[in-house]
């Protein structure tokens, strides 16, 4: 056997065991969110502190009247209560703000309009941008696409009466999750993380982060530790992780719910994932090594470098389907070395199926069954697999350090597909970013493991069929979906910038600002 072929096939089997291995902590956070013992608070109490509630955006013209109506709506003191849009828009959802704020101001509402003609930052920037004019001991985010249920803040904010607690995330639940085979194969996803792995960690007293929405930070807590940084698309897992460092404690509600808009269509969805992907890595390398020098226990050191690494995965998966999965299966038949092939089950069944299970689990957890959702386990899998393009380039990226902006996930709201502007494609005004190289490189991949898979068959190797089919349908599904996401079929109007360096809040005209903030406007 030459070289070459040692090397290939040792390198197939290192790579299917680090997979192996995360898929087994997959396994180990079932077993650990099965009993939630921490004790945790759901209101009622008479503890009312003044809550600053915040909602960024960045061209949101079909969500943004929606999210501030809900901010209204929040069951709270109004004396205890200041609401922020913090808005980054380019286009007519200026003016839809704008007006929703002022008529909400002319009821008496502390409600505040900041808008920035530049995006400097991004959304960190933009939040850091907002800390000044911030009047509450605690700052509750909402992205525009969450619509947060009235009772949210007296259900949440009676955590904070311990003063070490420094965030209250909450469950997020999905408002589409209906709308097609997409976003129900999302929530199961999403379900995972929030059923299961936040749980887990919770529980454990391991880091877990607050999830860029639908929770409350502690000012203080984001101020001591170190504030709002864009140095990577994660800002909300960078702060989390130098705040619990710190020594700020964060709390899990499971069992109150912020319902959310999930994408609706493949290139979104991507979009999403390629951001979450790369900022991982990116926070991975900022804050890793600090992590193991810092005083936490050795438990919550081992769980962060699985949950900063995990995207790992699909570089990893991506390589090994690419370079040495099939090359394997050649060497393997051609030396004689067929019985190998049998390897490949125990773990294919370690590295996927655990995921499986990870995935099926939190619907038992969150909903008390979990048959139903068997049916779609072959599509949420396909679709993991697919996946390793789109996150794989995003690890690669992150680890050469190539700098990308922070390309926000398209939102359509209740509204979808019912504009007379756009007709009945409204996720086309709001396009994500076009990675149309990389839905070919998917579909050639998918093409590359039918012609193989064909091949298996004629040989009779029926060992290998399983893990080449769900390699070809995963590719062909997330390639083909990624291909006939429409094309941007609008053109977003711009707003004319009046000041490349300005936060501006709607009103009168006053400077308020420091020499070295950029320059604000605020009604006084």
């Amino acid at each position: 056997m030459s070289i070459l072929a040692v090397f290939m096939l040792v390198s197939h089997y290192v790579l299917v065991a680090v997979l192996c291995v995360y898929g087994s902590h997959r396994i180990y956070h079932t077993l650990l969110a099965r009993k939630t013992q921490k004790k945790v608070t759901l209101g009622p109490s008479n503890y009312r502190p003044y809550v600053t509630v915040q909602a960024p955006m960045f061209n949101e013209k079909f969500v943004a009247k929606r999210i501030i109506d809900a901010l209204v709506a929040l069951d709270y003191p109004k004396d205890k209560l200041q609401i922020q849009v913090i808005d980054d828009s380019t286009d007519d959802s200026v003016a839809i703000i704008g007006q929703e704020v002022a008529y909400y101001k002319a009821l008496g509402y502390n409600i505040q309009h900041l808008h920035r003609t530049n995006r400097q930052g991004y959304k960190a920037g933009a939040l850091a941008e907002a800390m000044p004019h911030v009047s509450g001991e605690f700052i509750a985010i909402f992205d525009a696409d969450f619509i947060p249920q009235p009772d949210f803040l007296l259900k949440a904010i009676p955590n904070f009466e311990d003063p070490k607690v420094g965030v209250v995330q909450s469950r997020w639940t999905y408002l589409n999750r209906s709308s097609n085979l997409l976003t129900r194969v999302q929530g199961v996803m999403l379900d995972a993380h929030f059923g299961v792995e936040q749980v887990a960690r919770f529980e454990t007293d391991a880091i877990f982060n607050f999830n860029g929405t639908a929770g409350i930070w502690r000012k203080d807590a984001i101020t001591d530790a170190g504030g709002w940084l864009a140095d990577t698309l994660t800002e909300d897992i960078d702060l989390s992780y130098r705040a619990q460092m710190a020594g700020w404690k964060f709390i899990y509600l499971r069992d109150l719910e912020s319902p959310s808009e999930i994408p609706t269509d493949m290139g979104s969805f991507k979009v999403q994932q390629h951001r979450w992907a790369k900022g991982a890595i990116q926070v991975m390398k900022k804050l890793l090594r600090p992590v193991w020098k810092s005083s936490l226990s050795l438990h919550a050191k081992i769980e962060a470098t699985f949950h900063l690494t995990g995207n790992f995965c699909y570089m990893l998966m991506f390589i090994d389907s690419v370079f040495f999965l099939i090359p394997s299966v050649h060497i393997r038949e051609s030396l004689g070395f067929n019985f190998l092939g049998w390897l490949d089950i125990p773990l294919f069944v370690l590295a996927s199926a655990s995921h499986a299970w990870f995935f099926l689990y939190s619907q038992k957890l969150l909903y008390g069954r979990m048959s139903d959702k068997l049916s779609i386990m072959p599509v949420l899998l396909a679709t993991s697999i697919g996946l390793g393009v789109n996150n794989g380039r995003a690890v690669m990226e992150a680890l050469v350090g190539h700098v990308t902006g922070f390309e926000r996930t398209p939102k359509v709201g209740e509204i979808a597909g019912r504009s007379p502007e756009l007709g009945n494609n409204l996720t086309s005004y709001y396009k994500a970013l076009s990675t149309r190289a990389f839905d070919y490189v998917e579909i050639l991949l998918a093409i590359f493991y039918v012609v193989n898979l064909i091949w298996a068959i004629s040989k009779n190797y029926w060992v290998v069929v399983p893990f080449l089919t769900i390699f070809a349908a995963g590719f062909f599904y997330t390639g083909i979906l990624s291909l006939l996401t429409p094309r941007a079929a609008a053109r977003i109007k711009r707003i004319s910038p009046l000041n490349k360096d300005v936060l501006q809040e709607t009103g009168t005209d006053t400077d308020i600002n420091s020499e070295t903030k950029p320059i604000v406007k605020a009604t006084i």
